[in-house]
């Protein structure tokens, strides 16, 4: 079997992903713009072919890389690089090489925010109200049903870059004074706690493996704001967010994926939806999975790619907590203090790189607990400020 990786040494923990194949016996190929040379030992170690190109962006050079490996190798039976930054241009690949997975004609309904709402709403999953809007007649008229405050984000857009929180009729006038030339999505503002509804799915869609995390607040406020993030892992899942989540799974066809859906739990105990998206969630969140139920997910999708199989069992016998510190804040315990007071609990810490930094901070820790006081007293503990 050929998988062809795309960008496999970034997010540093994706080569996880390569060296799981590698023990299915595939042929793993990687294309990307870093030097052979340059790739960690462990990677090159699951590679069995690498190609380098100048600039990942271009698609002409990503097209002659896949042709490159086709002639050599034969057909490409996945492709993929589990990036969102990449969506796209994964899908065009996958469409101009005939390869199994998402292909052009299915991107916009998971790229472009406009039609993610219209697909939750066709699941009859309740969203919240709003609209693409070019003008500021336009978000003017959508703010007469809505009332202020509302977000502004772009219609097709990667995490939080770009989204802003519009208060008053200034705010708004301010957002179309310096909007990039680009769509923007604006929709009425949900007061809730932010959740999340992740997992993996088999060639069949078949969801093979679920969880769901809660997050400390939402990642636009998290970097607009300089805010510290914390979440953690649910043992049990709420009812409604997991048949929200279920049903969201089964409108996108998902196949062969792993899945990170976004939803508010509001004050009225409501599940409404956020946006969807067609990738393992960011940050250390594989890990985390791995820690909370003993299980490892890299090998698992890895046996869905090539076997269609997923053997791992779990019942979630533990929360675990990702707990996030920037470099600009003083914090009253030092690392060798955090280190000290949780010892085992503390089961994976590490710097976090400077591209996801601005949601996740500098440096990052997970702790597992089997109970959900200790989740709050060690984000209590690692996040407490100096006086």
């Amino acid at each position: 079997m050929n998988v062809l990786f795309f960008s496999p040494q970034f997010p540093p923990n994706y080569i996880n992903f390569c060296t799981a194949l590698a023990q299915f016996n595939c042929r793993v190929l990687g294309i990307s713009s870093t030097p052979y040379d340059e790739l960690p030992l462990k990677l090159r170690a699951a590679l069995t072919d690498y190609y380098q190109v100048q600039d990942m962006g271009d698609y002409d050079q990503v097209l002659r890389a896949v042709a490159y490996f086709t002639h050599k190798y034969g057909k490409i039976d996945c492709f993929e690089s589990h990036t969102e930054y990449w969506l796209e241009q994964d899908a065009r690949i996958r469409t101009d090489f005939n390869i199994p997975g998402i292909k052009t004609d299915q991107i916009y309904h998971i790229k472009r925010k406009s039609l993610m709402k219209a697909k939750f709403i066709e699941a009859g999953i309740p969203v919240a109200p709003g609209a693409v809007v070019r003008s500021l007649a336009e978000a003017e008229a959508l703010i007469a049903k809505t009332g202020y405050p509302v977000i502004a984000k772009p219609d097709i857009g990667v995490g939080a870059a770009n989204t802003y929180k519009i208060n008053s009729p200034d705010d708004l006038l301010l957002f179309f004074q310096n909007k990039p030339p680009i769509d923007y999505f604006m929709e009425g503002f949900i007061k809730g706690r932010l959740y999340s509804f992740d997992g993996l799915t088999d060639q069949n869609g078949h969801p093979v493996f679920y969880t769901a995390h809660c997050y400390s607040q939402g990642i636009m406020e998290t970097v607009n704001e300089g805010l510290d993030l914390a979440y953690y892992s649910l043992r049990d899942i709420p009812p409604a967010l997991e048949e929200a989540g279920l049903k969201t799974v089964r409108a996108f066809d998902l196949r062969a994926r792993f899945f990170h859906i976004e939803f508010f739990i509001d004050d009225a105990d409501q599940v409404v939806a956020l946006e969807v998206n067609m990738r393992p969630p960011g940050g250390l969140t594989m890990d985390m999975f791995n820690y909370a139920n003993d299980i490892d997910l890299y090998y698992q999708w890895a046996n869905v790619i090539v076997n269609n199989r997923f053997d791992a069992q779990y019942d979630r016998p533990y929360h675990c907590v990702y707990v996030g510190r920037k470099a600009d804040k003083a914090y009253r315990h030092s690392h060798q203090q955090v280190m000290n007071h949780f010892g085992r609990a503390i089961v994976q810490h590490e710097p976090i790189a400077g591209l996801f930094s601005g949601a996740l901070g500098n440096y990052g820790y997970i702790a597992r607990v089997t109970d959900l006081a200790d989740v709050f007293a060690i984000i209590r503990y690692i996040q407490a400020r100096e006086s």
